[in-house]
């Protein structure tokens, strides 16, 4: 998640066309997690520590807060100095699967790239994030999704599948995403891996450590 390819940790997956229909209802983990989540975070404490990492910023936004098969979070990544052209804008489906677990399906916005820099960036400061689209509009991007589970002190724990999130990214066949999620932090470690499983892009020591620093309150 830094500027080179070993560092940003971008994920390039082709996404599958998906139509959201009907819901689970939102439960009280499902909503824990958006609590922890949503916010404004940066990595610049890691940065510092480590000039290996970048200073990246994170925004997280809830949006569609009317619906009821969400919680739906708008995402938007970029480099701090660089804040308006984000490398990475994404929409998260919150789902309660039971017994401390909750499941976060990964979506794309509409659009060339370059159109969903235009169109969305900075979409996590309005007061109703993404209200001009819905997300029969968006695409899933299949096998990416993260199942966290709860832990003991609170933290939620959870990673891709094994090989399920397919990229292209860079010769890679198959990207990873491991999360550590707490009130205050996120942790985050995006790697790509080519056939033979030899890692191709992304941080090699270990994830970005994101500590939240707005809480948004854009809360239903």
């Amino acid at each position: 998640m830094g500027l080179s390819a070993l560092k940003m940790g971008l994920v390039g997956v082709a996404g599958l066309a998906a139509v959201i229909v009907g819901g689970c209802g939102k439960s009280n983990a499902t909503m824990e997690v958006r609590d922890y989540l949503v916010g404004s975070y940066d990595s610049a404490a890691q940065a510092k520590a480590d000039p290996d990492y970048r200073v990246i910023v994170l925004h997280m936004a809830a949006c569609w807060t009317d619906r009821k098969d969400g919680p739906w979070i708008y995402v938007e990544q970029a480099v701090a100095e660089m804040q308006q052209a984000p490398y990475r804008q994404r929409v998260y489906r919150l789902v309660d699967l039971g017994k401390g677990q909750v499941r976060s399906d990964v979506y794309e916005l509409p659009g060339t790239p370059a159109e969903v820099v235009k169109n969305f960036a900075g979409q996590w400061k309005s007061e109703k994030p993404l209200a001009g689209i819905s997300p029969e509009q968006l695409t899933l991007k299949d096998g990416c999704s993260i199942t966290l589970t709860r832990q003991a002190d609170g933290a939620y724990v959870g990673a891709t599948g094994v090989e399920t999130c397919a990229s292209s990214l860079r010769g890679a066949a198959y990207a990873t995403s491991e999360v550590i999620l707490t009130r205050e932090v996120l942790r985050s470690w995006d790697r790509g891996y080519d056939k033979n499983g030899k890692q191709v892009w992304g941080a090699e020591k270990g994830g970005y450590v994101f500590v939240k620093k707005v809480e948004e309150g854009r809360k239903q």
